[in-house]
Order: C-alpha cells, then structure tokens, then sequence
C-alpha cells in the first residue's frame, strides 16, 4: 500500500472560512470539489512538477494552474525574469517593447496569426474575436460545439462543458435568451450536423469556434478529418473558423494545435501558457481580418492591463524555453507514459475506461468509449471518478477535480513521477 497518512486540518479551516467571505469559497467554480466530493486542499506554494498544501503535504501535479506551467511551477529562470521586470514596474498602460517581442514571437510560431492583441485572459480573448468575426463578415449567428468552453461571456454559456458540466448546470441563470438566440450548437466531431446548421442558416453563420482538441468536456481528440471538414465548410459558407487554442496552443506543439494537424484557421485565441503563469490572454489571424480592431479599425475592444509588462515577461521567457532541442520529444514521452500507464491499470484492475493523449495534454473517461464528444463523455461513471480523484490526492496526486477536465503534464515531469503516480494508481483502482 502506498502511504495515506496525509492530514489537511489547516486545508479544512481555512476553506471553511473561506465559505463565508466567497461563494462557495472559490474564484473560480471548479476549485470547489463539487463534483469529486470532499474538501480542496489549500496551496501554500508550488515548484517544478509539485505543489505543497498549508498542511505542509507534497503532490505531483497534473493541473499546472490549468495549463500555463507547461515548463513545470516558478521556473527558475522565468522567475528570474520577472524579478528584472518588477524593477522597472508592475504596470505601464501604455506601449512596451515587450509587447513587440512576444507579438513576434507569437506571429512566427502560431500559423494562421499575421496580427496579434493581446488582453487578459482567454474569456476576455474570445469575447474579442466573437466581436470581430461577426463585423468581419456582416453576420450575427455563431457555430460552436456541445462540451467546448470558451469564457463566461454569455453567448458562449450554452453547452459550455468545463466548470458549467462539472456543476451539472445546462447554462446559467442570468443569461438572457437574446444572448444565446445566434448561438447555434453540434456535436463535436459529426461534420454532418455542422453542414445542416450551415444549409439551414444560409448566410447567417459569421463562423465556427472550437477547441480543437477538446479539454473542457475531458480529453477528447478531434476524428481523422474533422477540423479539415470544417475548414472546407467554413470556406463553402463564407464563414470563419476560428481554433480556441487558449488550452491547446503552444501545449501540443509550439504552433498549437493548427501545426499539429496541418489545418489553419482564420482566427485563434491563446491564453495560458504564452502568460507563462501570469493572466494573459491574446487573439489573433489574418490581417486583413484583425486591421478591424480599434484603434486601426471600427471594432472596439480594450484593457487597461493589456500587455502588461509582468505577463509579457513571462511569456517571452516561457516560449523561449519551449524553443530548446527536444522539449516537445520529452513532453510527448513522459504523457505518454502516463496516459497508456493509466488505461492499463484500469484494464488489469477490470475497469472500463477509455482516454488518451495529445503531446502535453491527456485524459481518463471511466466509459469502455470511444468517447468522441461530449454526449459520449457524460456516459463515464462520475462517481467513481471522484472516488479515485480522491484516492489519489490521499496518497499525494493532485488531478484535476472533475472529470470533464483534460490534465497537464510539463518537462518538469520526470519518469520517476510518473512511476510514483502509477503506482498510487494501481492501488486506488484496485480499492475502487
């Protein structure tokens, strides 16, 4: 047996406490445990592939802040870079060279992106290009897909997957229905249904948006074809496509998902990891296309922290590390590793389960599958899920607390943690 001896007093106390100065003791909704039982642990810091709790307990890491720690927590010379950047100021409100440094790195890595603004977090990025793709092409209705998040704006809480699925919430009290009447919606990977939405909204349709590999609804990788279907749709409408890759973008491949699978969209959204732990979030595409954003165009979108000097800093450095020979090679071993480590000993342990892996990003259903979309996803068995997301905290693996969430890896990960954490997996799943 693996030891279970973790204590998480001062974790209870202080989210008790914290029940009463927030609602439901969280800034953001997954954080609360809701749908995986039981209390959050409480962060006291965090470092490479671990974090520490108030207790003083240790965790290997699969969450990695939801993305952004793909070079594991305060890397050192990340960390250094900062400490520079905090000399010269903490806000500008104003041009920096920075800016400049990682729009060029952006623009020379991500393919569809000729232009780039940055904002502040990936909601904050796609309300901006929801904007722009609907004064680009004269039209009001959106397609999305069933189980992808993109924000809390309220067009985008319909089928929201993510924090929305992990409540059980359809969409969300307070939206109005005029907010979502453009909204239309398909299962991911059924090109079909996409196509019919098209023929019945005959120059309606400003665009498609998608994560294109699905993390909201759980893992879930896009079918062979798929995201070329839809680029051939969206060109036969007159619509754009537009990949979220706030998750997926320089995670998969350091061009994002768009580099991985050979398909370029109009516009992209990025967030997470180009911050590299600071909030940031950015949209971007072809320039014809984003020389409608104010002030060069009519199409009004700003921020006072936009670009700001600490989240530009650590995205620079950040990509800069993901440039070094080999990185992706490792990340795509070590979550490998994982991920086939995981579906294996649920098979041994005679749980049906089903899941994957995209380079950095993977994903466990406990469904025998296939799980191609998000009706497929809410097939799993929830509650054994929590039950294992539980076992495995008591015995130092923090996973994310849902599951409809992708997980995380980073290349500070290394094959020692993965085997420790195979380990307590193989002794959860055989208690189950």
């Amino acid at each position: 047996m693996v030891n279970t001896t973790i204590k998480t007093t001062k974790s209870q106390e202080v989210f008790a406490t914290a029940q009463n100065l927030m609602p439901g003791g969280v800034s953001s909704p997954v954080r609360a445990f809701k749908s995986v039982g039981g209390q959050p642990i409480v962060f006291d810091r965090v470092k490479g592939a671990y974090i520490w709790d108030v207790d003083g307990n240790k965790y290997i890491d699969y969450v990695g802040t939801w993305g952004p720690a793909i070079c594991g927590h305060a890397h050192p010379e990340v960390i250094a870079a900062l400490h520079e950047a905090l000399e010269k100021g903490t806000s500008f409100g104003a041009p920096s060279v920075l800016e400049n440094v990682l729009a060029e790195m952006v623009i020379d890595a991500v393919p569809s992106i000729e232009m780039v603004r940055f904002v502040n977090s990936g909601t904050e990025a796609c309300m901006g290009v929801l904007r722009l793709m609907r004064a680009f092409t004269n039209r009001d209705k959106i397609i999305k897909f069933e189980g992808c998040y993109h924000g809390h704006a309220d067009t985008f809480l319909v089928k929201a997957g993510s924090g929305v699925a992990t409540l059980g919430l359809p969409d969300s009290p307070g939206v109005p229905k005029a907010a979502t009447s453009t909204t239309l919606t398909a299962p991911f990977n059924d090109l079909e249904a996409v196509k019919a939405l098209f023929e019945e909204n005959r120059d309606e349709i400003a665009g498609v948006i998608l994560e294109p590999v699905v993390g909201n609804a759980g893992f879930i990788a896009p079918d062979a074809g798929f995201l070329e279907g839809l680029r051939e749709l969206t060109h036969e409408y007159g619509a754009l496509l537009v990949f979220d890759e706030v998750m997926t973008g320089f995670r998969i491949a350091y061009g994002g998902a768009q580099e991985k699978f050979g398909v370029t969209p109009d516009l992209t959204t990025l967030g997470k990891v180009i911050g590299g732990g600071l909030p940031v979030g950015a949209y971007g595409g072809r320039r014809d296309i984003m020389s409608m954003v104010a002030p060069a165009g009519p199409v009004y979108q700003a921020g006072t922290l936009s670009g700001n000097p600490l989240a530009m800093t650590a995205g620079i450095k950040t990509l800069e590390l993901l440039q070094k020979p080999g990185t992706y090679e490792s990340l795509e071993r070590i979550t490998k590793k994982l991920a086939d480590g995981l579906l294996q000993i649920a098979r041994e342990t005679g749980h049906a389960a089903c899941g994957g892996q995209i380079s950095a990003m993977f994903g466990l259903f406990f469904t025998s599958g296939p799980v191609h979309n998000y009706e497929d996803a809410k097939k799993s068995d929830t509650a054994k899920f929590g039950r294992f997301h539980r076992g495995m905290l008591e015995r130092g693996v923090y996973l994310a607390p849902s599951q409809f969430e992708a997980g995380f890896t980073s290349f500070a990960h290394t094959e020692e943690d993965i085997e420790q954490t195979l380990a307590v997996a193989r002794d959860v799943m055989s208690n189950l």
